[in-house]
């Protein structure tokens, strides 16, 4: 009864059901299923700086146009991917959707669909990435570069660029002038990608060393670590022979931002 006049009121159970849910269908990986804000690591200035971006982030995404991400930057193993799990778990704790995806394995599932005995089509695995509340892309440059793997990920960007809708990115690029260094945003994403994640994104720097080196590390351990972290090796991506580019009826839906169509994707083979 409100004001005399009775109404139906959902129940609090339904809220329950629905994060449980989400968090189910989220795609977080098991190895970060129990990271959130609160147990995330912030025992130096930079990690405590990082937390505090995304801490404001969750407070202001209830209340805002949700258009503006976050991308956490910097060596292997300095947090970067907990806190982005941190995130997206406390959108969907809020009632938001969202949905983790590692950038291999989004490219993986899309290569898949150019397969005939695979069922699944180029619009059921990115539908999601276009729908979404909240989308999490770990790992930006990750994947061997070529013609398609940019044109693929540009049009994800670009997509929820005209539709508003926010995302958190991490990777261990750099933001280099030099586009022909292979540790660089331009050379492994292209430059027009970089500027639309520039404009998308608070760019958020993790400097450190690998934590993953453990606590009982050597300071020669820790050292070859920050220097590896820094320094190409010799299994640095180059330029593949370039594949088709996607063309036509993607392009124009995706660039417009529908979500709500079939993509009819023209991507050509995705290359090796």
């Amino acid at each position: 009864m409100v004001d005399g006049v009775e109404r139906v009121v959902r129940c609090e159970c339904w809220r329950a059901d629905f994060v449980a849910r989400q968090l189910r269908e989220a795609r977080i990986p098991p190895r970060f299923a129990k990271a959130t804000l609160d147990n995330f690591e912030r025992g130096t200035n930079d990690q405590l700086a990082a937390w505090r971006e995304a801490t404001a982030f969750v407070e202001a995404f209830t209340v805002r146009d949700r258009d503006r991400g976050i991308l956490f930057y910097g060596p292997n193993g300095v947090g970067k991917t907990h806190l982005a799990v941190g995130i997206l778990r406390a959108c969907i704790d809020n009632g938001f959707r969202g949905y983790f995806f590692e950038t291999r394995e989004l490219l993986r599932l899309i290569r898949d669909t150019y397969n005939r005995s695979v069922d699944e089509t180029e619009m059921e695995v990115l539908s999601p990435l276009l729908s979404a509340d909240l989308l999490v892309l770990d790992d930006l440059g990750a994947e061997r570069t070529s013609e398609w793997v940019q044109e693929t990920l540009g049009l994800v960007v670009n997509a929820r660029y005209n539709t508003k809708r926010a995302m958190i990115c991490t990777t261990n690029l750099a933001d280099l002038d030099d586009n022909t260094d292979p540790r660089s945003f331009s050379f492994q994403l292209g430059e027009r990608t970089r500027s639309r994640l520039r404009e998308m994104c608070d760019w958020v720097q993790m400097p450190g060393v690998d934590r993953r080196a453990g606590p009982h590390s050597s300071p020669e351990e820790i050292a070859r670590n920050w220097k590896s972290a820094s320094q190409p090796t010799a299994d640095s991506p180059h330029r593949s022979k370039l594949p088709a580019k996607s063309r036509g009826q993607a392009r124009a839906i995706l660039r417009a931002g529908r979500g709500d169509a079939d993509l009819k994707w023209t991507g050509g083979k995705a290359g090796s």
